[in-house]
């Protein structure tokens, strides 16, 4: 899959991809890295609200899963399950989130599970960068059900 399909697939199926204006710059097998605007997800600070960092956050790490999991042939349903937010600085325009396994050995045992047990469980994590600065990051845990349509 390359950024444009990816895009248009969070477009068509995540409507709020589309409203924080999202773009994908680039997907590798081991990162996706997405930006998103200040003008479309500005406070009244100026900044970027907290809740669109996180969002966009939470869109990497998911669309890192997605590539993957349709990488390897397996169609399933993907969910977040729980995560944690922090933020470092302000973010005072255009932002990037970079996603990442937070333990890339757990991708075989992930596999292993969801084609056993059809349900399994993993942990993403994404960092958020302005201006080429650190600003905040993200650790998320995922559940994938193998059973969906």
């Amino acid at each position: 899959m390359i950024p444009n399909e990816l895009e248009h697939y969070l477009f068509d199926h995540i409507p709020l991809s589309k409203a924080l204006q999202v773009s994908v710059l680039e997907i590798r097998e081991d990162e996706v890295v997405v930006e998103a605007p200040l003008s479309a997800n500005i406070n009244h600070c100026s900044t970027v609200f907290g809740g669109s960092a996180s969002a966009v956050a939470i869109l990497a790490a998911w669309s890192l899963l997605y590539i993957r999991l349709k990488n390897v042939g397996i169609n399933s349903q993907l969910v977040i399950q729980r995560n944690t937010m922090e933020y470092e600085h302000p973010i005072a325009g255009d932002f990037v989130a970079r996603s990442s396994l937070t333990h890339a050995v757990d991708w075989s045992k992930f596999i292993r599970m969801l084609s056993r047990k059809g349900k399994a469980r993993i942990s993403v994590s994404s960092v958020l960068e302005c201006n080429g600065k650190l600003v905040g990051h993200l650790k998320g845990d995922f559940v994938a059900f193998s059973n969906a349509k």
